[in-house]
């Protein structure tokens, strides 16, 4: 029992303590090592929970030379000198920032904790005057050049966007504080920003001009997640315990973890990366649940969609261009991009002629999760409420209650607060989705708002349902437009019985009105 015990590094995200604390770790340190022997001055983006914290301490403890957390690991054989040098690691990950004030709190104290060691001299009274000191003194001091790491640098513009004042000032805040970097190179041994977002128009990116954003680079597509060789070869113990336990096969095991927590790409030919936080949850509790979500959606990427009318319906599969990952902007206000960096959506193709990125949702937690998050936004119920009526509608469907599910349809909608006015088709149609997308997390849907597609087909054991819905039309209506189109024809060769239901949805009454249901191949 104690050979097979295995300690995740769940909440962790020190290095120094996941290795001394013998926990689970992925050796990522040759792509580290080629990092810090490349070029000298970087920026990586990559979602909440994937592993950049852990990669900003483990880039401490290698400049610190801590050589004896590094045995056994790539690093290991890879450097021979282990020079120590001055490191200034700043987490702006520590605070909420609803106001620029607690900004400069937190600036202030990590400035002060610095000038303990490296002291402060007369005349350095702004945030610019005193990092530079800082540096400059670090460098004179140990005869070292200074490694400077600033992990989740966006933290203070993310929890402001909806602020536009707010952020102006915390704007201005941070071009101050970060401006010393763009003089300091003859005094910088290595310079590494993370976070979320790029905020293009932050003077840190237009000043250093000799960044290097590696965030959609190939090469460094794997330095943060779990690839599948990885999974398979370092992790593989895990996976025949989560086989165990879930009284499944090692093949039947990796089919699952896959479903679940694989399919991220973070470049044009990214290896396929999974989740690290939902994978080694997964292993812990030896269940395929959804953790990422349990750690909650940030409210601003709601808002955005809200706010730029976004057609959520083609979040299953869009396009985006090369230059809206890095547009200049002040604030976000498009969604795709912080979609994408947030891992609510992920690279699933690029077309090179057009340089158009198709993106997706990664994998089903979160599909699921985010279709959650989302339904409270636009029916403004309860989230329990409206998994009790998508659950209720199933066990309806399995037993062959249609009539019953339709009701319960019309119920729901019903119940939607009188206070949203809005009475566009697109709003109906996005709820239809919603609702539909919900009920794919339990059984076999499919929802396709492509042309030449149903809105909706649903399989159990023994039938397919077709779904079309028309907004104060008729359901005669829906009903032709599934022969017309051929909606039935794709699952003809399936065995099951096929029911094809055409609704009406009455934007007077606001819910469901009438339907008619024919029976046929």
């Amino acid at each position: 029992m104690e050979e097979n015990f295995r300690r995740y590094p769940i909440g962790i995200q020190n290095f120094e303590d996941l290795r001394n604390n013998d926990c689970v770790y992925v050796d990522k340190t040759e792509l580290i090592y080629r990092l810090t022997h490349t070029n000298k001055v970087y920026f990586l983006s990559r979602p909440r929970r994937f592993g950049k914290s852990l990669l900003v301490s483990t880039l401490e403890a290698y400049f610190l030379g801590k050589k004896e957390l590094f045995q056994g690991l790539a690093m290991e054989t890879l450097e021979k000198d282990w020079t120590v040098y001055p490191v200034l690691h700043f987490d702006f990950s520590v605070s909420k920032y609803i106001t620029a004030d607690m900004l400069s709190a937190v600036i202030n104290r990590q400035l002060l904790l610095w000038e303990k060691i490296y002291q402060r001299e007369e005349g350095e009274t702004t945030f610019s005057l005193r990092f530079e000191g800082i540096i400059r003194r670090a460098y004179k001091q140990t005869g070292k050049q200074v490694v400077v790491l600033i992990d989740e640098y966006d933290s203070p513009m993310l929890d402001s966007n909806h602020n536009d004042e707010v952020q102006k000032e915390i704007r201005n805040i941070m071009r101050d504080f970060f401006s010393p970097l763009k003089a300091q190179g003859q005094y910088l041994r290595f310079l590494l920003l993370t976070g979320i977002s790029k905020f293009s128009q932050m003077s840190i990116f237009s000043e250093l001009n000799n960044l290097q954003n590696i965030s959609m680079r190939d090469d460094y597509s794997a330095i943060c997640g779990i690839t599948e060789q990885e999974l398979r070869t370092q992790l593989q113990i895990d996976i025949e315990q989560m086989a165990q336990a879930n009284k499944e096969t090692y093949e039947e095991a990796c089919v699952h973890l896959k479903q679940q927590y694989d399919g991220y790409h973070f470049s044009e030919n990214s290896e396929n990366i999974y989740n690290p936080f939902s994978l080694f949850n997964a292993f812990a509790q030896k269940k395929y649940a959804n953790f990422w979500f349990s750690t909650g959606t940030p409210t601003f990427l709601i808002d955005i969609l809200q706010e730029s009318d976004f057609d959520i319906r083609e979040l299953d599969n869009t396009t985006a261009t090369a230059e809206q990952f890095d547009a200049p902007s002040n604030r976000i206000t498009d969604p795709l991009p912080v979609l994408y960096q947030s891992g609510y959506l992920t690279i699933k193709g690029y077309d090179p002629d057009f340089q158009l990125y198709t993106l997706a949702y990664p994998n089903k937690e979160v599909r699921k999760g985010f279709i959650e998050s989302l339904m409270p936004a636009y029916v403004h119920l309860p989230a329990r409420e409206n998994t009790f009526y998508v659950v209720s509608f199933i066990k309806d469907l399995r037993i062959g209650h249609l009539e019953e599910c339709l009701e319960r349809l019309k119920s729901f909608f019903a119940s939607i607060p009188n206070k949203l006015n809005n009475k566009e088709e697109k709003h109906y149609q996005t709820i239809f989705y919603l609702f539909f997308r919900l009920m794919g997390q339990y059984i076999d849907v499919e929802v396709d708002t492509a042309i030449g597609r149903a809105d909706a087909v649903v399989k159990l054991q023994d039938t397919i349902y077709v779904f079309e819905f028309k907004v104060d039309g008729t359901p005669e209506e829906a009903l032709a437009q599934i022969n017309s189109k051929g909606y039935a024809i794709p699952y003809q060769a399936d065995h099951r019985k096929i029911v094809k239901v055409g609704v009406n949805f009455d934007s007077a009454t606001r819910t469901i009105g009438e339907w008619k249901i024919e029976l046929g191949s």
